[in-house]
């Protein structure tokens, strides 16, 4: 059984679609022991009590450098025994000492179709508002291996999402979220918490 450490830094959607599956029986090989936060006032915080998962408050902030955010971060992981970090909606970029500590052991879900509107400046609505003023006409989501490069890791599974001719980046990021957040990184958690993914 794989202790999972889920790292948010908003409402916790994710995090939610991440409990739900776990409620169903979708991840028996899996648990989530813990969710940090960079941000005291997230719901996601909430959410994990309403579940009975423990809670930590890392606020980015206190922490004069990446480095030593690192090391705080790396303690706790440490302290709790996790085998394995999911990023949902956390705003924090992790420096390599702690991505190479958990190398192949951080995943991250990313809204769109990794090579596109990803990198340093492309979080939340940000990312929808690049792929409306690009006209793309299909966008996603991406759950990926996280490394030192901020969205550069090994993609693990995507899933495309038609943009509609009269999205706006609320609806958009809506959408992603529903057909294709939601969806692709319980199913990655659960594949690598049973071994499919090494």
């Amino acid at each position: 059984m794989l202790k999972i450490a889920v790292l948010v830094s908003g409402g916790g959607t994710n995090l939610q679609a991440l409990i739900d599956a776990q409620k169903a029986g979708k991840n028996p090989n899996g648990r989530i022991v813990l969710v940090v936060s960079s941000n005291s006032k997230a719901y996601a915080l909430e959410r994990a009590r309403q579940h009975g998962i423990e809670t930590a408050v890392l606020p980015r902030r206190k922490y004069a450098t990446t480095e030593d955010y690192d090391q705080a971060l790396l303690a706790l992981m440490q302290e709790h025994e996790i085998d394995l970090i999911v990023l949902a909606g956390f705003m924090c970029i992790l420096g390599s000492t702690f991505t190479r500590a958990y190398d192949r052991k951080i995943v991250n879900v990313h809204p769109s179709l990794i090579p596109s509107f990803c990198g340093d400046g492309f979080y939340g609505l940000h990312v929808h508002e690049a792929a409306l003023a690009y006209g793309v006409k299909v966008t996603g989501a991406t759950v990926h291996f996280v490394n030192e490069v901020t969205d550069g890791g090994q993609i693990i599974m995507q899933k495309a999402v038609e943009v509609l001719p009269d999205d706006t980046p609320e609806t958009l990021q809506r959408r992603v979220m529903e057909q294709a957040e939601w969806e692709i990184l319980p199913r990655t958690v659960a594949m690598i918490c049973s071994g499919e993914i090494k």
